[in-house]
């Protein structure tokens, strides 16, 4: 794998999920051997909390598994369609919402759902744990740790 990757998580508002999926796909993929293909970012459907760091309950669950999130939240764009390789939603709201915002197949082709990589969570929704108690974010972390893992088996495997 020698051409970069890029990926792009997307959620809601970008405090939970995505910034949350950004940060273990880097610290795995990082312990794959792959920090020098990937380029990963993440963002939001909405423009509520540009600028923010993630959701201080997301940063105390990752950070109890060794994830320091501290990216700040920026808004999807269609821009972005260019820039990213693969475009991955956190449940079929974003999803849709992605589709609707694409322009052409290409596009289209890029977006997928985080979990479509997942052996235990397989194309489900990652639930939003934003109104939910802290269990709800370490249930989050559990979906996305499987997912980023059936991911990088992926790249492996198809670059």
């Amino acid at each position: 794998m020698k051409q970069p990757i890029t990926v792009m998580y997307v959620c809601l508002g970008n405090i939970c999920r995505s910034p949350a999926a950004e940060e273990i796909l880097r610290k795995k993929g990082a312990a794959a051997g792959l920090s020098d293909v990937l380029h990963i970012e993440s963002s939001g459907l909405g423009s509520w909390h540009i600028g923010c760091l993630p959701d201080a309950r997301m940063r105390e669950a990752a950070s109890k598994r060794g994830y320091q999130l501290a990216t700040k939240a920026q808004k999807f764009s269609s821009n972005h369609f260019a820039q990213f390789d693969y475009i991955l939603a956190a449940d079929e709201h974003v999803l849709h919402e992605l589709l609707d915002m694409a322009n052409s197949p290409e596009d289209k082709a890029k977006i997928s759902l985080i979990t479509a990589f997942s052996r235990e969570y397989p194309n489900i929704n990652v639930p939003d744990p934003y109104y939910n108690g802290q269990a709800a974010f370490e249930g989050v972390l559990d979906i996305l740790e499987s997912s980023v893992d059936g991911f990088i088996d992926h790249l492996r495997s198809n670059n």
